[in-house]
């Protein structure tokens, strides 16, 4: 398998954190998107994990300090060094909130700490991570359905806990919006993509004709937002309509436009496959982190009173944060990432594949 498999997904997070940047710094004040755009990420998370490990996948301890290694050094670095500087920039020393921070715990408390107002993602992912070998374990012995099951058994459990008076988990609410629990669906929804396309390979025919995926998927992603539109336009809002579209149906269409993507040569996937959508899509995880900080501490005080132009200032504010995220791709975030593996000798072929 060639380190670039599926190249249309790696522009997928590029565009996904393009949309992200706008929802966070609109062209138009108050002009907030209602996508859930997290969907997108958490679909794709449990895809790769699962196409990459799933296979080899086994709970020897060499295996799993490989997989560990691998999925700190692809997260942790650039996070250490952008939490650090917002932390220096903020000035917040409270000893809770940055033990809190850099453990990637903050999101499972609430209220939430964010040093990093978009880590919060991070600790959903960190709960996956940390949950997928034994996902993948379970899938191999006892199929797909008990992973669902597990995931249910694992939802019930952090929304007991979140009825009680605690800080941790909180509300309902709060675990439905915040946590890996309640995004649950999302992951699963990437991990039956991922044991699909296995298939598929596996079968010799991973390429179909036509665009059929590819546009179902689309249009379903555009009825679902269409959905939401309504929903936010018509108060108060139902936060259990909210958690269904959100939560639950959201991540179907993704499944069905990721598998387009994959398997169909159309338009679209040959646009997220270019080279400056697979240069974007790596250099996206820095981005997703850089961006508040570029907004709060450098755009909105001092950039948007200097150009006096709200929409100059949003868009030179997403030049400036692309350019700076590749640079830190490339200096910092991808060496750092493969000298760790060197380290810890993860070589071996099944790792080679793009990562989330």
């Amino acid at each position: 398998m060639s380190r670039e498999a599926y190249p249309a997904l790696t522009g997928i997070r590029a565009l996904g954190a393009s949309v992200v940047f706008f929802d966070h710094f609109p062209l138009w004040p108050n002009s907030h998107l209602t996508v859930n755009v997290m969907a997108f990420f958490f679909v794709l998370s449990g895809f790769l994990i699962f196409r990459i490990y799933y296979q080899q996948a086994e709970l020897s301890r060499d295996w799993l300090s490989k997989y560990f290694v691998n999925r700190w050094a692809r997260i942790y670095p650039v996070y250490f060094l952008l939490l650090t500087l917002a932390v220096c920039v903020q000035h917040d020393f409270r000893p809770w909130v940055l033990i809190q921070n850099y453990t990637l715990t903050h999101a499972l408390f609430h209220p939430p700490d964010l040093i990093i107002q978009p880590s919060w993602s991070l600790t959903a992912e960190e709960c996956f991570y940390g949950l997928a070998p034994l996902l993948m374990i379970l899938a191999k012995r006892r199929g797909l359905a008990a992973v669902f099951l597990l995931g249910s058994i694992l939802l019930a459990a952090a929304l007991a806990i979140a009825q009680l008076p605690t800080r941790f988990l909180h509300t309902s609410g709060f675990v439905f919006s915040m946590t890996f629990f309640g995004h649950f669906m999302e992951f699963f929804g990437g991990i039956y993509l991922a044991l699909i396309v296995i298939g598929i390979e596996a079968r010799g025919h991973a390429d179909t004709q036509g665009n059929r995926w590819t546009k179902g998927g689309l249009a379903a992603v555009l009825l679902i937002v269409i959905a939401m539109l309504i929903v936010y336009d018509n108060p108060p809002l139902h936060g259990g309509l909210i958690i269904l579209l959100n939560n639950f149906l959201m991540p179907v269409p993704i499944v069905v436009l990721y598998l387009g993507l994959i398997r169909e040569n159309t338009l679209l996937s040959r646009l997220l496959s270019g080279k400056l959508a697979h240069l974007l899509g790596r250099s996206s995880y820095s981005f997703y982190l850089l961006h508040v900080i570029v907004i709060d501490y450098f755009s909105v005080p001092f950039l948007l009173p200097w150009l006096g132009s709200r929409l100059m200032c949003v868009i030179l504010s997403f030049v400036l944060t692309w350019l700076t995220s590749v640079l830190l791709f490339l200096c910092y975030e991808e060496p750092v990432n493969l000298f760790i593996r060197r380290q810890y000798r993860s070589k071996k072929k099944w790792e080679g594949v793009q990562e989330s």
